[in-house]
């Protein structure tokens, strides 16, 4: 796994993949953990009231942080301050704005009153499925914005409310700048993004933003709507190229290469259209005045945006209420009391939010592969609904599997079962189509159905496969949903048949392939895999002893022995104390000291009449866990290296402390990464090294995602642990 970035800036790994295993070390840490069943009723009301239990808020460098709001069939992603700066790199500063996945909608809306702009703003709150802007006060006029999406619509909805102890008359204005493109391609493949130009139109009150035709380069040809509505009439609307509010006129920055700058608006990708709504206002004194917006879309014609736009408008007070019974739901579902450690509790609080704001919808997929994103291949199937837990925002929102296998422990332990099953639904569905029922599970698909990376021919993580019998016994011994086992029985089957028989070329039982990590030197056979590989192999066999099916629980049993009997002689490095991160031609150990070396610490193995525990032994556990505290593992915050630090030749050195006899033939990659520092959690735990050793990590966790003076987002879990430093241009 390369280092990440901020998930919320870069994307480049989960929103949830560390929350998942953080949410794994809750259950070994000392407290009280309660599953409440699906069939108790609960208490969802005050609503706002229980949403504030956990709300983060935050008044500094709103312009250096971002915001999100999610609901399953759109989301929005903007800066704290009320701006929409360009941002990602995926399609490079195309990734925030408001998105109904597979198409994107708008780079922004900006509000205005008696032409000055409604910002910057004063002060950001996150809430369980909502953000609340505080509005600099003007003229004795206070404003608040709260953006929300509504489940279940392609919409997202935004209410500004008015007050003053005087009477007031108003002109507000709403700007909103259009840029309808699809999901795929991204910017960096071949071909690359073809945008079309969008058209505006003003229309019965609304703004209509339209984008239909074929790019070309075998893009098939589309049909594209955003409206822009609001709950009042307007007094008129005009159109033009810009309307960006504040952000008019935008500076323009390259869509590859260098060239950015301080600020950055959109990119020379960007092909979009604009427009202004413009309201009188009457404002009693003493009185809120509540105006609503939604921008809406769809990805079939403008009738079925506007169709959307007033299922948003029609009661968006119900809707909102709905979006906090939902919120609700999900905070109370499970139970977790550790009065001995405040912010932990806190953010497990948040994690569950933050599935259920990856929780992500999307209809009518045209299944394609797209050679490792280097193309766009003709479809070879539909798929008439996909949901799952997104790999992270903005640049990652699509399905991740090597993400989904961390955060799905997550969704489980938290009550959401239903998101967990749907994903790996989601995920053999796809497999089967593109990759001909080999039992291959795909690494990574784009919301419109393109198939990035995993399909036959193109790179992928033989991990993911490995570990897809895995997230099926998981959810199965959590539910004991027989029925969800025997859908995915026989992919599972097959999965672990493709990992053994297919992907092990040289037939000493560890499978070749990429894993969570890639580097330089690094040996075809990677340890990762092969701890991942021993237990799908473990999980299958049970799965299949509870279907009375002794041959695969034989051939899977006996298979995970040979393993398990000969993985120490194989995989440990005498001259680290530390286990090797791949193995060469040779099947000699190479060690370059990268996290996944925890991974045998990590996964706990499901042996039947066996105590569950992890791959180490207990000695071998406490000897690597012993090295891996130290500086040179990781960093002063108390986060874990992606590559850990010591004598190496590497070209340029390995700048940092040596805490091992090896000499690696890697360079250190010192970002306190999110997951490793999870991993490192969860493997204190299970030697049961529950004090000041496991809670130097999760306390580093907690305060990435709820201490104000390191998180970008509120409430979010990012994917490297932040330093608090400014971020420049969210695509640098």
């Amino acid at each position: 796994m390369a280092s990440h970035g901020w998930t919320l800036r870069q994307g480049t790994r989960s929103l949830l993949a560390v929350v998942a295993v953080l949410a794994a070390a809750v259950g070994v840490i000392a407290g009280v953990f309660t599953l409440v069943s699906p069939g108790t009723e609960l208490n969802t009301t005050p609503l706002l009231a229980a949403a504030r239990n956990i709300e983060v808020g935050e008044t500094s460098r709103l312009d250096d942080r971002r915001t999100m709001a999610s609901g399953d069939r759109a989301y929005e992603v903007g800066a704290a301050d009320g701006r929409y700066p360009a941002m990602g790199t995926a399609i490079r500063g195309e990734m925030g704005g408001f998105w109904m996945p597979p198409v994107k909608l708008l780079d922004g809306i900006w509000f205005s009153t008696d032409g000055k702009w409604l910002g910057p703003a004063t002060r950001s709150v996150s809430g369980p499925g909502f953000v609340r802007t505080d509005l600099p006060v003007r003229d004795d006029v206070k404003a608040t914005r709260v953006d929300f999406v509504p489940d279940g619509i392609r919409a997202a909805l935004i209410g500004l409310t008015f007050t003053s102890p005087t009477a007031h008359k108003l002109t507000l204005t709403a700007d909103a700048h259009s840029e309808l493109l699809g999901a795929y391609p991204t910017g960096t493949t071949q071909p690359s993004q073809a945008n079309l130009p969008d058209t505006s139109a003003y229309a019965d009150g609304s703004l209509v933003f339209h984008d239909t035709g074929s790019p070309g380069s075998g893009l098939p040809s589309h049909d594209w709507a955003a409206v822009v509505s609001g709950s009042q009439q307007p007094t008129a609307g005009r159109l033009g190229p810009g309307f960006r509010g504040p952000q008019e006129p935008a500076v323009i920055c390259p869509d590859s290469g260098g060239g950015a700058s301080a600020r950055c608006d959109d990119t020379s990708l960007g092909r979009g259209a604009g427009g202004e709504l413009k309201y009188a206002l009457s404002l009693p004194a003493q009185q809120a005045l509540t105006v609503w917006f939604t921008v809406a879309g769809s990805d079939s014609g403008t009738a079925d945006a506007q169709a959307e736009a007033r299922k948003a408008l029609a009661n968006p007070e119900l809707l909102f209420s709905k979006k906090a019974v939902s919120r609700r739901e999900a905070a109370v579902r499970t139970v977790v009391d550790l009065p001995g450690d405040p912010a932990l509790e806190r953010s497990v609080e948040w994690s569950k939010q933050n599935l259920a704001d990856s929780t992500q919808e999307a209809h009518g997929l045209q299944l394609r592969t797209t050679g490792g994103g280097t193309s766009v291949g003709p479809t070879v199937a539909s798929l008439g609904t996909a949901r799952w837990l997104a790999g992270g925002f903005p640049d990652r929102p699509g399905v991740l599997a090597g993400d989904a296998d961390f955060a799905l422990f997550s969704a489980v332990a938290a009550g959401q079962f239903d998101v967990a099953k749907a994903h790996l639904r989601t995920e053999k569905a796809v497999s089967d189509a593109v990759n001909g029922h080999s039992g291959r599970v795909i690494h990574e698909l784009a919301s419109d159905g393109s198939v990035l990376a995993g399909a036959t021919g193109d790179p992928g993580e033989i991990g993911d496969t490995a570990r897809f019998p895995s997230n099926v016994a998981l959810i199965w011994r959590w539910t004991g949903d027989d029925k969800f086992r025997d859908d995915l029985y026989d992919f599972s089957v097959r999965a672990m048949h493709f990992v053994v028989d297919k992907s092990d070329a040289d037939g000493d039982g560890w499978p070749e392939g990429p894993g969570l990590v890639s580097a330089a030197g690094m040996g075809a056979e990677r340890l990762d895999n092969a701890v991942y590989t021993l237990r799908g192999l473990l999980d299958l066999a049970d799965l299949a002893l509870s279907k009375s099916d002794s041959g695969t629980a034989d051939w899977a049993s006996n298979r995970a022995g040979q393993l398990e009997a000969a993985f120490d002689d194989t995989w440990w490095s005498d001259a680290a104390k530390q286990y090797a991160d791949s193995l060469d031609t040779r099947d000699q150990p190479v060690f370059q000291r990268h996290w996944t070396g925890l991974t045998p610490l990590e996964a706990a193995l499901v042996r039947s009449a066996r105590t569950d525990r992890p791959l180490a032994d207990i000695d071998r556990g406490a000897t690597v866990l012993g090295v891996r505290e130290k500086a040179c593992y990781g960093g002063g915050a108390g986060g874990v290296f992606t590559t850990g630090t010591g004598a190496t030749s590497a070209p340029g050195g390995n700048p940092g402390s040596s805490c091992d006899g090896a000499t690696s033939s890697a360079p250190s990659d010192r970002g306190a990464d999110a997951v490793p520092t999870s991993a490192m959690a969860v493997a204190e735990g299970n030697y049961g090294r529950l004090g000041t050793q496991q809670r130097r990590y999760t306390d580093a966790l907690a305060k990435a995602q709820t201490d104000s003076s390191q998180w970008e987002m509120p409430g979010a879990m990012p994917g490297t642990l932040p330093t608090g430093s400014p971020l420049g241009p969210f695509f640098a």
